[in-house]
């Protein structure tokens, strides 16, 4: 019985190979899974998956009008630091949005009157409707600047967490909503947005204090601070 060459065997087994290739290729791509669609995949750090950005955004005053002098001690405060915030990073002009039927009320008059004194004349008022007339209605000021917010929306949830996934609570992973609301938090601590992207320039160096210690170290004296504890004593005695 005469036996296959070996030559045209390997090159049946080879052509034989490329032809279920060719044919699983097509398979193997429509199981692949895109992340933008699916969502089923997403970064595992929660920076990467909740990134801080910059953005031009409004920031909101509610100023309540309390008793029969306009802004008490708390509005006046709440104010005077919103007028600071605003003559370093606001841009444009402030809005004050009046409640329908409240400019009349002396009370808001005279606190609208404050307001704009604080506002150096860069205020441009409005009214707004109430929802519930039966809840109290601020003037709601309103100016524009640059803030830090998060770019996604905390509180979604995408995936199970409980049992109904075994494989995806196997892997132990973070799951989406996981860091955002402490990148939310960080976020509007920030003072100043521009110090996430660059840091601030060197502050001069305090002159007085450098010839000094270069008076010290010339006597050969050591220029770091003295500091004091004072020795607190300490009893030996036992309580029976």
């Amino acid at each position: 019985m005469p036996f296959p060459h070996p030559i045209a065997s390997t090159s049946r087994f080879r052509s034989l190979s490329l032809a279920l290739l060719a044919a699983t290729l097509p398979a193997l791509a429509g199981c692949q899974t895109r992340q933008e669609i699916t969502g089923s995949l997403y970064p595992s750090d929660f920076r990467d998956r909740h990134p801080i950005m910059l953005t031009d955004g409004s920031r909101v005053l509610d100023v309540f009008v309390e008793g029969s002098r306009g802004l008490v001690a708390r509005g006046r405060q709440d104010v005077s630091d919103y007028m600071a915030e605003y003559r370093r990073y606001g841009s444009g002009v402030m809005i004050a949005q009046v409640p329908t039927g409240h400019g009349t009320n002396p009370n808001t008059r005279e606190a609208l009157q404050q307001i704009r004194q604080s506002a150096g004349g860069r205020l441009s008022v409005q009214s707004y409707h109430p929802n519930d007339p039966a809840v109290a209605s601020p003037i709601r000021l309103t100016f524009r600047r640059l803030q830090a917010k998060v770019a996604s929306k905390c509180g979604l949830w995408p995936d199970d967490l409980g049992v109904s996934d075994g494989e995806r609570s196997a892997k132990n992973e973070q799951y989406w909503n996981f860091g955002c609301a402490h990148q939310a938090n960080f976020a509007s601590q920030v003072a100043d947005p521009v110090d996430l992207v660059r840091g601030r320039h060197e502050t001069p160096p305090d002159t007085g204090r450098r010839m000094y210690n270069f008076g010290q170290i010339r006597q050969g004296q050591d220029p770091s601070t003295n500091w004091k504890q004072q020795q607190m004593s300490v009893s030996s005695g036992v309580s029976q």
